[in-house]
């Protein structure tokens, strides 16, 4: 085949022609480089290649990165992964190997990456977001991802996402809010886990987490600035009164001083937002995770205190009327999981009085027919969203 045949079978002199008067008309001080990038712009891209690979995440317990390549470049993005999840929640693939990574290794979930994924979603428009995520789910064909593995689907997913954002040249958020049908985007309010308790810290505090909200900013900068400034005076009040060692964190970064009622972490919290200035501006959030110190139809505050644990049993009713009082005392506007698991009388009652936002983690699981029926039943009126965990 000669040159000319080349060209003229694959209409490259016209696509040069256009490329070369599109520079002109930009006037572009390098030329090659702008007909490159013109010439790569009005190729289709495709998916050309998936690799995955285990790496580390934030607490050191291994997890998925995949890389994703286009015509137009690399994408790379790996799995998130929460440190609670429910039975009913999707299926995180790890290896079982209890002599290394005790047992979290995910080289199986790699391996379905790059043998069983990447030769299904080779060729494909990585804008048909989807396309490509249903075409995962039927390779999968499991209700909880557990062939595959939730971390493989979502972290190949992930990454067709901001493939197919930079196909159309847009941020990844626009590209998002397109998909979902969205014409309006608003940033959201960042919480800060202030008090740390629960599972997450050595403490005797029975509720997991105590968060502030900055609501009352006006940018989200502003909010980030509040947060920041509030937790350093929280450090400066919990120093005085327990000593540097009551500034311990917890898993999440929040400090656990000794302490053990939830009147206790919120008093130190509404001091340090009063001493910064941002009564009004800054409200409250606890995920209280009942589901740890539930004990039959009870619930036991003093579950981490061994000398006192049997002797602060609340009903559900008592949970209720303290959560309501708690409200009443402290700007709180959000409490997550405020009931066992199992619970949804009780969490439907605190809902119905319509005092906060009453969000359900481990009473969904994100399983849409838990959702559907805490919609129906106004069990809750808000969840908790884990990427990570979601089941079809």
């Amino acid at each position: 085949m000669s040159v000319q045949e080349f060209l003229d079978n694959h209409m490259l002199s016209r696509k040069i022609e256009d490329a070369v008067n599109a520079a002109v008309r930009a006037k572009s001080p390098d030329p090659v480089l702008f007909i490159s990038n013109h010439i790569k712009k009005s190729v289709s891209s495709v998916i050309t290649k998936i690799t995955a690979r285990q790496v580390l995440d934030s607490r050191g317990i291994p997890t998925i990165e995949v890389d994703l390549y286009t015509n137009k470049g690399m994408f790379r993005a790996s799995s998130p992964s929460g440190n609670c999840t429910g039975i009913y929640e999707a299926v995180e693939l790890r290896d079982g190997d209890k002599g290394r990574y005790l047992g979290k290794g995910v080289s199986r979930a790699v391996k379905n990456v790059n043998e069983r994924i990447s030769e299904a979603l080779i060729g494909m428009d990585p804008t048909l977001q989807s396309q490509i995520d249903q075409v995962m789910l039927d390779l999968d064909k499991t209700e909880n991802k557990v062939e595959l593995g939730a971390n493989a689907i979502l972290a190949v997913s992930i990454a067709a996402c901001k493939a197919g954002a930079a196909e159309k040249e847009v941020p990844l958020y626009k590209h998002i809010a397109e998909l979902s049908g969205k014409t309006s985007t608003v940033l959201p309010v960042p919480s800060f886990t202030v008090i740390s308790g629960g599972a997450h810290a050595g403490n005797n505090l029975a509720v997991q987490e105590i968060m502030i909200l900055p609501v009352g900013a006006n940018t989200f900068e502003e909010a980030m600035q509040m947060g920041s400034e509030t937790y350093h005076q929280l450090k400066a009040i919990i120093t005085e009164k327990y000593g540097t060692s009551g500034c311990n964190v917890g898993e999440d970064g929040g400090f656990a001083p000794n302490i053990s009622s939830f009147k206790e972490g919120l008093d130190l919290v509404k001091e340090a937002i009063d001493q910064t200035g941002y009564n009004g501006k800054i409200k409250i959030a606890m995920d209280v995770a009942a589901t740890n110190f539930c004990l039959g139809t009870k619930y036991d505050l003093d579950f981490k205190s061994p000398n006192k644990s049997g002797q602060n049993f609340r009903t559900g009713e008592e949970m209720i009327e303290m959560y309501v009082q708690l409200c009443a005392d402290y700007p709180i506007v959000s409490i997550e999981q405020p009931f066992d698991k199992e619970d949804w009388e009780n969490t439907k009652l605190l809902s119905a009085h319509g005092i906060c936002q009453v969000v359900g983690d481990d009473l969904l699981m994100l399983n849409p027919k838990c959702i559907e029926r805490a919609i129906n039943e106004s069990t809750c009126n808000a969840l908790l969203l884990k990427v990570f965990s979601y089941s079809k």
